[in-house]
């Protein structure tokens, strides 16, 4: 596919891309063909069980990993070709917020130091006074007031919460075009939770911020990404991509509905019509050593046919539904095995 440019091109845009690991003389298929873009002021949810390549997904998407197939662009220029002023830019605009900010954080660097250091690198404050002037505007966004009580302290004297707070307000120092939020409100307690992601609203909609969101919880995507799209990743793999209130009200997938059925559910006789389970045949996830035949989803799939055993799905659009789904089932319909 020929490199896009000028002002229709995405804001980050994966074509194809894979990652492949090798551990002890195996492949490993973290990612395989993936193929996502996010344009400025969008918020795009990455949703999956531990394992399904969400993070890797980000890593390659921030630049952090480089794919053994495919290609990332940004503002439509290859990752690989940038020149270095362009890979300057690309570096600012672009942030990742870690999942576990116990290992994130250096634990030899207070507060300020944290959030100074980009601040000072990238020219965006220059005397002492705009740097702690800075620094507690970065604390009072993130709700660690009053910010003179946190800027010198140290990571381990602040609980978990506290510390992922700090690694967004890092994420946010250098006014970024786009922000990779990693599970970054995981750790939160659920009115800073809230108030977090009201806030990535904001900038999303006054700052043309766009966003890849990951997150294991569609409760979360709901919230966040209601105007948004939402990914549902299986094994490496997109298995329904879509707008999100389609995602939620219409899922198409057999995985997107397990994953909506393990959404808690307060009322009882409601929680109670559930399926046990999701309605999954197992709740074992195949190894990336040792991936089923056909459609890796197979093994735990209430839906599955023997076509499903030796054919693996593409991505299409569902009949009657707003979104691409990798299920031959949904798609394909008029070939069941019961017409057959």
């Amino acid at each position: 596919m020929p490199e896009t440019t000028g002002s229709t091109a995405p804001l980050i845009e994966l074509d194809t891309v894979s990652q492949v690991f090798h551990a002890k003389g195996q492949d490993l298929p973290a990612v395989s063909g993936v193929s996502l873009s996010v344009d400025e002021g969008e918020v795009l949810c990455l949703v999956g069980e531990s394992g399904s390549g969400k993070t890797t997904t980000a890593r390659l998407a921030a630049g952090l990993a480089a794919p053994t197939g495919g290609a990332v662009r940004f503002r439509g220029k290859d990752l690989q070709s940038m020149t270095r002023a362009e890979r300057h830019e690309y570096r600012r605009a672009v942030q990742y917020i870690h999942q576990d900010p116990y290992a994130s954080l250096n634990p030899i660097r207070s507060v300020r130091s944290t959030l100074s250091i980009p601040l000072r690198k990238h020219g965006l404050a220059h005397s002492a006074a705009e740097v702690e002037q800075r620094v507690d505007e970065l604390l009072t966004t993130v709700d660690l007031t009053p910010a003179e009580s946190y800027r010198s302290k140290f990571p381990h004297q602040l609980s978990g919460g506290q510390r992922q707070r700090v690694s967004v307000a890092r994420g946010l120092t250098l006014n970024p075009k786009l922000l990779i939020a990693d599970e970054s409100t995981s750790m939160l307690d659920v009115s800073i939770r809230v108030s977090l992601l009201n806030m990535f609203t904001r900038l999303r909609k006054e700052e043309g911020v766009g966003f890849i969101y990951i997150t294991h919880d569609l409760a979360l995507a709901k919230y966040f990404a209601w105007e948004g799209r939402t990914a549902v990743m299986y094994l490496g793999k997109i298995v329904e991509v879509g707008p999100t209130p389609q995602i939620i009200a219409n899922p198409q997938h057999p995985y997107t509905r397990a994953l909506l059925d393990a959404v808690p559910e307060p009322d009882p006789e409601l929680a109670a019509l559930k399926k046990p389970g999701g309605g999954l045949l197992s709740a074992e996830i195949p190894s990336l050593a040792a991936l089923p035949s056909g459609c890796a989803f197979h093994p735990r799939c209430p839906l599955a046919q023997d076509r499903c055993r030796t054919s693996s799905p593409q991505l299409k659009p569902a009949p009657g539904a707003e979104q691409d789904v990798a299920c031959m089932v949904v798609t394909d319909p008029a070939s069941s095995e019961a017409s057959a």
